[in-house]
């Protein structure tokens, strides 16, 4: 049953692939991963052995990230981003600074996973800016809290699907 939900990242087959690739390397070195942990283990007193803390904290990362990728890449979307009347994730979004009109800034709303793949700042849908802005349309202002607590006005000056 394909993910309907909203918050699904969209990606390029492009970047699905190389994310795919990066999980099947991940997976082919678990192998050399477990093998150099026993070579660690060889060396002693496990107590002591920084070597072996190191491995095993590589390898926690590891699996970390093979786990992760493997649910991204399940529910991600893949192709172009359905067109939209009002801003939504896979969006590349201008917006302009109600305190200067001259200061605009354009970005791609979406999953952090896709950054590699584009020159495009990304910003989650889950963050300040992200949320403030999910589902609205060209003209709307809106105000968000940035992490340092200042309010931030902003309006919502264009947006079109990514097609990176």
């Amino acid at each position: 049953m394909p993910n309907t939900d909203s918050k699904a990242a969209w990606l390029s087959q492009d970047a699905f692939d190389r994310l795919q690739a990066e999980l099947e390397k991940a997976i082919a070195d678990r192998p050399a991963v477990a093998a150099e942990i026993n070579a660690r283990r060889e060396e002693g007193d496990l107590k002591e052995n920084g070597g072996y803390h190191a491995a095993r904290e590589e390898q926690g990362k590891a699996e970390a990230r093979i786990r992760y990728l493997q649910e991204f890449l399940r529910t991600a979307r893949v192709g172009e981003a359905p067109s939209s009347t009002v801003v939504s994730p896979g969006m590349v979004v201008t917006i302009q600074f109600d305190d200067d009109p001259d200061d605009t800034e354009t970005f791609l709303l979406g999953s952090r996973e896709i950054a590699a793949t584009t020159d495009y700042t990304v910003y989650s849908p889950e963050s300040a800016l992200g949320t403030a802005i999910l589902g609205s349309e060209a003209g709307k202002t809106v105000t968000y809290a940035a992490p340092t607590g200042a309010q931030i006005t902003v309006t919502v000056v264009k947006f079109e699907p990514f097609s990176g």
